[in-house]
């Protein structure tokens, strides 16, 4: 009797199902989460558009200003040396650089004294970072901004989730109250992504626009060094 009890055990063990491991897509996580996580997740997906455009778009007028001949300078010292003032503004106005826009600046200030013309080369200066630095600063918003719009998110849906256990008078599934935990921390996740490429992004590009005013930098010393040297 025994044996047969022990069998029939066994029997049932073995038919028993074992619990299936649950999975659950990225959109599945998304939209699950109501409308409040749904429209975080839309503005945090719209925000890491926005930064990669404005990444790849400062990224390829940074590299187009810091593209200049190297022989430049050397062109535009021999031109002044031999009194082609004009040649030298030619070569300047066929040069689409920051460096040649202040180096034309200069130039068309040649004869006046050289405290001017150094003026006039930094206010050129200036308005040629502004152009480089155009909007990068939208990029460090979005780092700081991202996160904390995931986080919101988060919030919400904990309020969401915990609001559902009150209403259920304490018999809320364990399961049911831990999707939706996760489901909200999914925002945290997203806004974390978008911040940290967000945040790269913008130090790569300040790396980039330094680069390019250390070289406007040092063009515009050479040009004043030029006019310094005796005839």
């Amino acid at each position: 009797m025994q044996t047969v009890d022990s069998l029939a055990v066994t029997q049932e063990a073995l038919i028993d199902p074992q619990p299936l491991e649950k999975t659950i897509s990225i959109w599945e996580l998304v939209s699950s989460g109501g409308i409040g996580g749904q429209m975080i997740m839309i503005t945090l997906g719209l925000l890491f558009f926005f930064a990669l455009y404005l990444y790849f778009e400062r990224l390829m007028a940074i590299n187009a200003a810091s593209k200049i001949d190297v022989n430049f300078m050397n062109n535009i010292k021999m031109n002044i040396m031999n009194g082609k003032i004009d040649a030298a503004k030619m070569l300047c106005a066929q040069t689409n650089s920051p460096v040649a826009r202040l180096t034309e600046k200069g130039i068309s200030r040649i004869g006046k004294p050289l405290e001017d013309i150094n003026t006039a080369i930094e206010n050129a200066g200036k308005l040629e970072i502004y152009k480089l630095e155009k909007n990068v600063s939208m990029l460090a918003t979005i780092s700081g901004a991202g996160p904390m719009i995931g986080f919101l998110g988060t919030v919400i849906g904990m309020i969401l989730a915990f609001h559902k256990m009150a209403s259920g008078g304490g018999q809320i599934e364990v399961g049911a109250l831990a999707e939706g935990i996760y489901t909200a921390m999914t925002t945290t996740v997203a806004g974390l992504v978008v911040g940290i490429i967000s945040f790269m992004g913008y130090n790569h590009l300040v790396v980039k626009t330094d680069k390019v005013v250390h070289q406007m930098e040092a063009n515009a010393t050479d040009f004043l060094d030029l006019l310094n040297e005796p005839s």
